[in-house]
């Protein structure tokens, strides 16, 4: 167990049940099963993987956005045990960056009111201080206070994030959940975004769960990687061993798929092609989840989950047949 936990993440297990139809039986989809990882303060955590495979539900359930079970523990306090009336104080430690940030904001209300009501919720300062504590936390992310008396349609891509991240810091949270917060910008503003993050976090020992699809950014920003595949874990790593030593042959897969900027690099180079697509997790191949896809595969894959394979004291992966280096 690291001293240094901030949060710990025990048997998370997240399942969606579809409406049920005529003749047709409920259909459950495990998006989520038996998620377990730590993530120590100040450091960053990359969960990657194609879409659909569980990440987002993951930030979703840490929230208590979703239902969930297993554990989720928090500065030693267990999520999923909380009430919701024990669970709202918690919800200031713990905060949320979306991807569409136009969208996560009121049209209806000014970027300034948005931020406000956030302080007036959570009872922080008296109203008199409130305006200055808008412009305070505008000026934190490169916005000028005159963007407080505007609304969202009148915003930037970046500005418009910006000021989400803004509504997020208004709590003075421990733990931000970027949930792909960067993916719909271009790549000039992705670029400050990222940076703004970086440094918010030096400023103010914050501690991130980065959601991406993007390995290049995931590389820029995160200390610690995940890699999932179909509601799992089937990587983790510090940053350096997952890039330069991967062993599970989906995080090789993902990684050979990066582009290169030098054109006759990329030309020479090999790529690894996955055949088939994404099975269904209403009905997950059994044993390892990825043998339908993977090369390596045999009669062994199909018996069961891989047992944790440890490649370093900070390093694993769920394979019975790593690759090593």
């Amino acid at each position: 167990m690291n001293g240094n936990a901030l949060l710990t993440v025990d048997d998370l297990r997240v399942t969606y049940r579809e409406n049920k139809k005529l003749f047709r039986p409920q259909t459950q989809v495990h998006a989520v099963s038996g998620v377990s990882f730590q993530l120590s303060r100040g450091r960053t955590l990359g969960l990657v993987g194609e879409s659909g495979c569980g990440k987002s539900s993951v930030g979703y359930a840490l929230l208590r956005l979703i239902e969930a079970q297993g554990r989720i523990v928090f500065n030693g306090i267990n999520l999923l045990g909380l009430n919701e009336n024990e669970m709202r104080p918690m919800r200031k430690r713990i905060q949320i960056i979306f991807q569409d940030a136009l969208s996560s904001l009121d049209p209806h209300m000014t970027i300034g009111d948005q931020i406000s009501e956030t302080l007036t919720i959570h009872r922080l300062h008296t109203a008199s201080r409130r305006v200055a504590r808008v412009h305070e936390l505008l000026g934190l992310v490169g916005l000028k206070t005159n963007i407080a008396e505007r609304y969202p349609h009148e915003l930037s891509g970046g500005q418009a994030q910006r000021a989400g991240i803004c509504r997020a810091l208004a709590v003075e949270p421990e733990l931000i959940i970027c949930d792909e917060a960067v993916s719909a910008l271009d790549v000039s503003v992705q670029a400050q975004i990222l940076n703004l993050l970086q440094s918010l976090k030096q400023k103010l020992g914050l501690s991130y769960i980065f959601i991406s699809h993007d390995l290049s950014v995931v590389r820029h920003v995160c200390d610690d990687i995940a890699v999932m595949y179909l509601g799992r874990i089937v990587e983790f790593g510090g940053r350096d061993e997952i890039f330069q030593r991967p062993v599970h042959p989906y995080t090789q897969a993902l990684l050979s798929s990066i582009p290169v900027p030098d054109p006759d690099v990329e030309a020479a180079r090999h790529r690894i092609i996955l055949n088939g697509e994404l099975p269904n997790p209403a009905n997950p191949p059994t044993g390892c989840t990825f043998r339908t896809r993977c090369p390596k595969a045999d009669e062994q894959c199909r018996r069961s989950f891989p047992a944790s394979a440890q490649v370093s004291e900070t390093h694993f992966a769920h394979c019975i047949k790593p690759v090593s280096h």
